[in-house]
This record gives C-alpha cells, structure tokens and sequence, in this order.
C-alpha cells in the first residue's frame, strides 16, 4: 500500500476496487454536477425540491439506470460500482438533494429483476431518459424499521388492487412518477403478507400530502402519500404477490452500502474543509492547524477514515461478485455513518463561529448528515443485526 502526496496537502490511499471505466465515469458524473447541479443547488434548497430538467439532463448525460439493457435505453453494464461512483460525485460536491441514488441503486434492482417484459418495455425507457423518477414506499406514520407493522391494504378487485392507507417520509415523493409501493395483501390461506405494487402518478385516489419541513437535505423532496380507494391494476404487481417482504429484505444490503459509501465520502470531505479551514485561519498569532488538539482531532478521524473506507471498498467488492452479506452492510453503514457525524461534528468544531454560519459549507454538512444514521434502518438496527450474527446466547 502506498500513500501518494495530495496536492492539497494531505494524502489519499490508492484504492483497488475501481478500473480505468469507471474512473472515466467518474468523469462524466463530475462534470455532470459542475455543470447542472452546483449552478442550481442553493435554490433547489430554497425551493424544497430539484428541478425536473436536471433529471432529464442526467438521462440525457447516461448516468440514470446503467444496468438497464440496451434494448430499453441503458448501457446494459450491471456493475455496482458505477453507482458508486456516482454517489460519490454527488457526496463530494455536497448535492444531497437529488435522489439519484434511491434512483439506480435502491429502485432499480426492483425494476430490473421483479418486472415482466410488458413492464419493462413500459416503465424502462422512461425510467432511464429521466422522464420516470422513481420512489419507494415502505413507511408509515405508525411503521418504520418494522414492516410488519405496516398497515396499507390492497385488496384483489377483478383486475385491480384496491388500494388504502397512508406513507410518510417518502423521498422523491412530490416529483415521483412510479412509486413502488409496499402493502399489505391477503394469502390463500387468509393470512396476509406483502407485496410491491408501482402507483403510477395519475393513478386515481392516490394524492400526495404536504412537503415535509426537514432540518436538513432540504432539496429532496420528502412527502407524505394517501391512497382512498385507489385502483391500481394488477399488472402493476412485482413479481410475485406476498413475496414483498422477501424481495425487500433481498435488497436492504445494497441500500445500506450505498447508504455507507456516501457517508464515508462525506466524512473525507469534512476533513478537506476542515483541514483547508484550519490552516487559514489564525489564533495568538499562528494558524490553528498548528495547535496539538487540531492535528490529534484530525489525524484520529484521518486513521479512521482510511480504516472505514478499506472495508466499505471490501463491501463494494464483494457486492460485485454477490458475495455481500447483510450483516457486512449492516457493519459498513454502522461505521460508516457514526464516522461521517463524528468528522462533521469536528468539523463545526474546529470552524468555531463559522461552523454555524449557513454560508460555510461545513454548517449545511452538520443538517444534512445526521439523517444518515436513521436511514435504510436506524443503527441501532444495524447493531442487532451484527450481535444476532454473534450468537451471544
């Protein structure tokens, strides 16, 4: 292992798990955020929501579903990695308000494994221009990391789902075209289970509520969704009916290394403000990156970060050849994002004053990162998960 200078004055480890393509498409997502999202961002955050044109843009430009086939519009290369790049660009630019991720790496594994040819011809291509954005379902005012408690119902009515019940905290849910919805359904033997059923927009009883007043990520649309008797046809069914919960759970460790990958990011880029910040800025005489609390904060989170980044890479590779398992996400996203809200809580630290100006980009970091460690199950989720693993007793 080789530790290269940085031009900016740290050093940055050498990472295995990407090739010369993906670096290239690295590229392409980075001059994609330069160019459509930076110029945007702040009055996305003013406004509550991202413009739809810089959804259509990132079809335009390639970077939505990359595994979908070529016959539908996408680049038929199902490599997680590209996903992760991507996810990357936008942690690094500080974009957390376009759900791309939820967008590629959460939905569509739903739309590309679970879909009959019908439903892939009719949803894919829209799905990849950026005319289709997508959002999923599962929460509810009384339900949340425990989806059997949920209790949104779609009964069987000829060749419709009769669709009732409330969501709330649904990312993408005010500019959401498909909506993959999570509900309760009843088995042949009167028992109920859960199925995944996509709400298109127009869909009649289906309205969306307010959107939600977040403390942080204030450019993503969160909303919460009703549905009164709304009629969805049966062809709108993933896969099959009852399996939801299996066919959730079956997706839940990609969600939550996506989850981690951005969050290690953020963590990295905490540290290159903060760092940049602290040789700045002077006290009794001498910059305070001179001072031996500055450089022990740092070079802690620094070690850590390097530490957390080589297994979140391990995960990522793992995933490639579906070798991944959930308790490893489940460690990847605990890490993970406890280091990404220690690094940023330095960070507001070390700015002093500034920290809590909203000006300073280290301040919007400080809202929009605590989310992270609620997200794709909250972490004391993940540590049950990891101590069940131990067989304890």
């Amino acid at each position: 292992m080789m530790l290269p200078d940085d031009p900016r004055g740290g050093h940055e480890m050498q990472r295995s798990v990407f090739t010369p393509d993906h670096e290239e498409y690295r590229q392409l997502a980075r001059t994609f955020v330069e160019k459509e999202c930076l110029p945007h961002n702040d009055r996305w955050e003013a406004e509550g929501i991202v413009d739809r044109t810089a959804w259509l843009r990132a079809g335009e430009v390639g970077l939505l579903g990359p595994a979908v086939p070529e016959q539908y519009g996408g680049a038929g290369v199902d490599d997680p990695r590209y996903g992760a790049v991507v996810a990357e660009e936008f942690a690094s630019a500080g974009i957390g308000g376009f759900a791309i991720q939820l967008h590629n790496d959460l939905i569509g594994p739903y739309l590309l494994e679970l879909t009959t040819d019908e439903q892939k011809a009719r949803w894919l291509p829209g799905y990849v221009r950026g005319e289709l954005i997508t959002a999923i379902a599962m929460t509810e005012p009384v339900a949340g990391s425990d989806l059997r408690g949920m209790r949104t119902t779609a009964v069987r009515d000829g060749d419709h789902y009769v669709v009732n019940g409330s969501k709330t905290f649904i990312s993408n849910g005010i500019l959401a075209d498909l909506v993959v919805l999570c509900a309760k359904t009843t088995r042949a033997d009167g028992e109920q289970g859960i199925s995944l059923i996509v709400v298109e927009r127009d869909t009649p009883g289906f309205e969306r509520g307010r959107r939600l007043d977040k403390v942080g990520a204030r450019s993503q649309d969160t909303a919460e969704l009703f549905f009164t008797d709304a009629r969805v046809p049966v062809a709108n069914l993933l896969g099959e009916e009852n399996e939801g919960l299996h066919y959730l759970m079956r997706n839940l460790a990609k969600e939550r290394l996506s989850i981690a990958i951005s969050s290690i990011q953020n963590v990295f880029r905490a540290l290159e403000l903060t760092t940049a910040y602290v040789r700045e800025r002077r006290a009794f005489g001498k910059p305070i990156g001179s001072f031996q609390n500055t450089r022990f904060v740092l070079a802690d989170l620094q070690a850590r970060a390097w530490m957390a980044r080589s297994f979140v890479d391990a995960c990522l590779a793992a995933l490639v050849v579906g070798e991944l398992t959930g308790v490893e996400a489940a460690a990847a996203k605990l890490c993970a994002t406890e280091l990404e809200d220690a690094a940023v809580d330095a960070g507001v630290q070390l700015h002093g004053g500034y920290g809590w100006m909203n000006e300073y980009p280290i301040a919007r970091m400080y809202r929009d990162s605590r989310i992270s460690r609620i997200l794709g199950g909250s972490n004391e989720i993940m540590k049950e998960i990891i101590g069940r693993s131990m067989q304890l007793g």
